[in-house]
């Protein structure tokens, strides 16, 4: 996903433990989110999701599958 892209997340691969940390954060199946920015190799990542703007870890973000919009 690149910087500015829209998407709707369309699954987590992990297990109930970080689905739940996830959707405590407004981050969850079929939630519409824009990426904010990140580092090209590894590093956190921000994202948009409603309002608030989130920071995820590099190995969490990459566990979220987006559906991108064109």
């Amino acid at each position: 996903m690149k910087i500015k892209q829209k998407g709707r997340i369309a699954q987590i691969e992990g297990g109930q433990i970080l689905r739940d940390r996830l959707m405590s954060m407004g981050i969850y199946l079929g939630k519409e989110i824009t990426k904010v920015g990140g580092f090209a190799l590894r590093g956190p990542t921000s994202i948009k999701s409603g309002r608030s703007v989130i920071a995820l870890g590099h190995g969490t973000a990459e566990k979220i599958l987006v559906e991108l919009h064109d």
